[in-house]
């Protein structure tokens, strides 16, 4: 990192930056969105125990999935920014693209399947990871709420759409 700040500058640090931050807030958004939208439509018809429903580890993980399946282009993008050689010596000015630049490439030599190149193993892990991890925030909220530490229902996990109203 010292070789490359001494020659090319702090910036080169940031290589990559606007387009992972572009692609992580897409991937936020679509993550809690469908979430929600699943869990709610998982659990129109259930009882009220998320202990003892697959709702929320289903929709924990197809809200993964989905969300790794939409904003995958932009990761494979981003890998493409950051994955650029560029040489230790200030011989001369970096030949760098940036994001337009390598998508319009990736297009031209590869097609719209180098977007997707690598996709399922990203969507199965998405799908395990994000099962496990709504399970855990569920069900620590859950005994939250049990145990009196936060506000809202203490008898019985009744989330859902206007579940917070008095």
């Amino acid at each position: 990192a010292r070789t490359l700040v001494s020659s090319h500058g702090p910036t080169i640090l940031y290589t990559g930056h606007v387009i992972n931050t572009i692609r992580e807030a897409a991937f936020v958004g679509a993550y809690f969105f469908c979430y929600e939208g699943f869990k709610c439509e998982f659990k129109k018809d259930s009882d009220n125990s998320w202990s003892s429903s697959l709702s929320v580890p289903l929709a924990g993980g197809l809200a993964g999935a989905t969300s790794w399946f939409l904003t995958f282009p932009m990761d494979c993008v981003r890998a493409g920014v950051q994955g650029q050689l560029i040489p230790t010596s200030s011989s001369g000015p970096i030949q760098h693209q940036g994001a337009i630049e390598t998508c319009t490439h990736l297009l031209r030599t590869k097609g719209l399947t180098a977007l997707y190149a690598g996709v399922a193993p990203s969507i199965a892990r998405a799908f395990l990871v994000s099962g496990s991890r709504f399970s855990a925030y569920e069900g620590s909220l859950y005994l939250c709420r049990l145990s009196g530490f936060t506000d809202g229902p203490n008898e019985k996990y009744n989330d859902g759409p206007g579940s917070y109203e008095n």
